[in-house]
């Protein structure tokens, strides 16, 4: 696929608005690796060939391993992923689609038996930023592979 349109191409505006809620993600407190295995996820499920590229050597480079990686899609059935992990990934799965569920009391009420309110807050903004950006790089075919650690921040 040839690229559409460019990061560098983007009106400047829409990428820095972008990048301001990521660099409050970054400086939230919340788990950053947590973070990228959510991001990776959501990327599973929409298909962004350039976020899957973008989250997994994020999540590497932290410390992350291939295997969790690997098996997130199958998350439910491995047994290296923790309760408060499986409760933000179904909440993850749950908010990218929700188009064809809404987010149902057992799941929201699986979130506070792990996370506060702000940090259900911070996911929240995390998961639909992610979304975002899925739909901007599968709209412009970002291409993937070139990505490096930090490049964007």
């Amino acid at each position: 696929m040839k690229e559409r349109i460019s990061f560098q191409e983007l009106p400047q505006e829409l990428f820095e608005g972008m990048n301001k809620s990521e660099m409050y993600l970054k400086s939230s407190g919340f788990d950053l690796k947590l973070l990228e295995l959510v991001k990776y996820r959501v990327s599973q499920i929409n298909g962004c060939a350039f976020c899957l590229d973008v989250h997994h050597k994020e999540a590497i480079h932290m410390g992350e391993t291939e295997l969790r990686l690997h098996s997130l899609a199958a998350w439910r059935d491995c047994p290296f992923y923790d309760e408060s992990e499986k409760a933000a990934f179904a909440f993850a799965e749950t908010l990218t689609n929700a188009n064809k569920e809404e987010v149902s009391n057992e799941v929201y009420d699986n979130l506070l038996k792990h996370y506060t309110k702000e940090e259900i807050a911070i996911l929240t903004l995390g998961i639909t930023q992610i979304n975002g950006w899925n739909r901007i790089n599968k709209t412009f075919h970002t291409v993937p592979g070139l990505y490096e650690v930090g490049q964007y921040g």
